[in-house]
């Protein structure tokens, strides 16, 4: 598996794009975004045992045929970005086998049809086909369906369909903001209020609450969201995508609205409106860092744990998966039970560099950790079809399916070992103080085992919490025995064992 070492001066580097609509062309601007400080931990010891989240009752009854997860925070995304409504229902077979409990959209609302309605993901060959992904992230009318992705009734279909399997469908919302091209947008939307707009300028401070949710990000137009008629408007768009067959959403720079314990000046009552749309799970994309108040947005939502990907990818790319480093989230205390977890996201792949710093293969053993614990809900990120460390585009199309990696088979066991580990409470550990192998215990009933070494390790006497037996690795096949509470077994190089 090739690694690469990420120096102190890149991690430094590694802020994270604000706006999931950034332009390559466009300047990072969120100076205090995503401060990369080192997860704390007061212990010492290479063990470490936490609670499943226990905030709300859940069911550990699995669904169907491929035993998915009965909700979707306790089980797997697959974020299927930019790929068409049609697209996702002829995939959603192996998404299903893969163990997938729900499947991300890119935003399903009308956008901006961009440089001659091009269907590229980026301009990487000079072409004048200049298509780009971020569009989707330049809604132009609150009605379902794009040039990019399909029509509404297509989306009702895939809707339909995903539920034979047990698949949920999350629909990513972009409802701060609309297209900076006021031209762009449709008519009827300046007929729902007289101020549909802030018109604040734009965000240059990132440490201000105040500019943050009140101005324009990346001078795209921030919507007036004080204002009744438009969150009412809103709230009408977000009510029809459930009724199409969503079960829930991810709200694209949620930090960037504000909320009702804001200032006076500028609190509202947005969010407590628009949440109100009968979806199963909504999540808000709060980049840390700057005025981020991302433990109060986790009280009326799930949030993203970006700093917890970065200590992923760089445990990953040092090959150092020390339970020191990787046990807290870095959340600031923020319950795992309201995290939404991930190795990459689009906005990682897209704005900061680190697309070339791992393979898929890497991917996978990052993807193994946050997938195997019990708090956080783990998204994994399909990337585009045929890129690799030197390629970052790939078949650079809109619409087409992702890499296959999503339903590797490493992959594919982990998201399976989650299914039948709801509830269960986790132990982390370093095997035998080796710090290229941590273990993830669930319960007494499951581990998985994450090795980034080049070389075969014999795990001999491990203290496990593992009940007594015999188990066979998912995977390889390999066995592993557990006995008086030791595990014994052998780690191929590079190896994902999950055993259950």
């Amino acid at each position: 598996m090739k690694k690469r070492l990420l120096s102190a001066a890149l991690a430094l580097t590694l802020i994270l794009s604000f706006a999931s609509c950034a332009d390559n062309s466009s300047k990072n601007n969120d100076s205090g975004a995503d401060s990369q400080s080192s997860a704390t931990d007061s212990s010492s010891s290479s063990e470490q045992t936490s609670s499943a989240d226990s905030s709300s009752q859940i069911s550990t009854e699995l669904v169907g045929e491929y035993e998915l997860s009965p909700q979707i925070d306790t089980g797997t995304i697959l974020h299927a970005w930019c790929w068409s409504f049609n697209t996702i229902k002829a995939n959603l077979k192996d998404i299903a086998e893969a163990g997938y409990t729900a499947v991300q959209t890119s935003p399903i609302s009308e956008c901006k049809v961009g440089d001659n309605g091009g269907m590229q993901l980026q301009d990487a060959d000079g072409s004048t086909n200049n298509g780009k992904w971020y569009y989707h992230y330049q809604p132009t009318n609150y009605k379902i369906g794009n040039y990019q992705l399909g029509t509404e009734e297509e989306f009702k279909e895939l809707c339909s369909e995903a539920k034979k399997y047990g698949i949920k469908i999350i629909v990513d919302a972009v409802v701060n903001h609309m297209t900076s091209d006021i031209n762009a947008i449709s008519p009827e939307v300046f007929e729902v209020t007289d101020q549909l707009f802030h018109n604040n300028g734009e965000v240059t401070n990132y440490n201000d609450r105040k500019e943050v949710t009140q101005g324009d990000l990346l001078g795209l137009k921030d919507l007036n969201t004080q204002d009744e008629k438009l969150q009412k408007y809103i709230q009408s768009y977000l009510r029809q995508c459930v009724e199409d067959g969503a079960s829930g959403f991810r709200y694209d720079a949620a930090k960037h609205i504000e909320l009702d314990s804001d200032p006076e000046e500028y609190a509202s009552n947005y969010w407590n409106m628009i949440l109100d749309n009968g979806a199963q799970f909504q999540y808000g994309e709060i980049l840390q860092g700057g005025s981020d108040r991302i433990n109060s947005y986790s009280e009326i939502i799930h949030v993203t744990a970006t700093s917890y990907g970065q200590f992923i990818r760089d445990a990953i790319g040092s090959m150092n998966l020390s339970t020191a480093s990787l046990t807290d989230y870095g959340v600031n205390g923020t319950d795992p039970g309201r995290l939404v977890t991930w190795v990459e996201s689009h906005d990682n792949y897209c704005n900061d560099g680190t697309w070339s710093q791992l393979t898929e293969e890497d991917i996978k053993h990052g993807w193994a950790i946050i997938a195997a614990r019990s708090g956080g809900t783990p998204l994994f990120f399909s990337r585009p079809a045929g890129s690799d460390l030197e390629n970052q585009w790939g078949n650079n199309k809109i619409g087409e399916a992702g890499s296959d990696f999503y339903k590797s088979a490493e992959v594919a066991e982990v998201n399976k070992f989650r299914n039948h580990m709801i509830g269960l409470d986790e132990t982390l550990s370093n095997p035998m103080d080796n710090e290229e192998v941590m273990m993830i215990e669930r319960g007494d009933k499951g581990a998985v085992i994450v090795s980034v070494s080049s070389d075969k390790i014999e795990l001999k006497d491990v203290k496990s919490v593992l009940a007594d037996g015999l188990y066979k690795d998912k995977v390889s096949g390999e066995e592993f025995t557990v006995s008086g509470g030791k595990i014994s077994g052998t780690l191929k190089p590079n190896a994902i064992v999950v055993l259950y």
